[in-house]
């Protein structure tokens, strides 16, 4: 099998709470994090893709595809946006890195999908030094 990784930034603030709790057991869980006047982050996604090369073009899937895909689900839903409020389902579960991975990978996984390959994981960085990686397991 042979994987290839696609790349793409965007900027988008958010902030963490739980429409079901206080806004004390958000304060406790979520620290600064839960104030709903929100905070910013410049996210890195990589979306891998794996399976066999066509033998006729040599590729798992066409690189410009990828991209477009990658722009049309997540670029210009997500790019410059409040995600709590402008970005669903972000309006009823909370923006974690975790729940933004699943619900990328829940929009991208089935346009991937081909009879010689699929969609590998998501790895979204929120920081530099914080990522979280799905790969559609539950």
């Amino acid at each position: 099998m042979v994987r290839i990784t696609r790349k793409a930034d965007f900027a988008a603030s958010h902030f963490l709470s739980n429409p079901e709790w206080t806004p004390e057991e958000n304060e406790r869980v979520y620290g600064v994090e839960s104030r709903p006047c929100g905070h910013g982050h410049n996210f890195v996604i990589e979306v891998t893709v794996g399976g066999e090369p066509d033998p006729v073009d040599g590729m798992v899937m066409d690189l410009k595809t990828l991209k477009e895909i990658i722009n049309r689900e997540v670029m210009e839903p997500y790019d410059h946006r409040f995600l709590n409020h402008e970005a669903p389902p972000f309006d009823r579960i909370v923006p974690t890195p975790e729940n933004m991975a699943r619900e990328i990978w829940r929009k991208i996984e089935p346009q991937v999908r081909g009879e010689n390959r699929r969609l590998e994981s998501i790895r979204l960085y929120e920081t530099p030094d914080l990522y979280v990686d799905y790969d559609g397991g539950e």
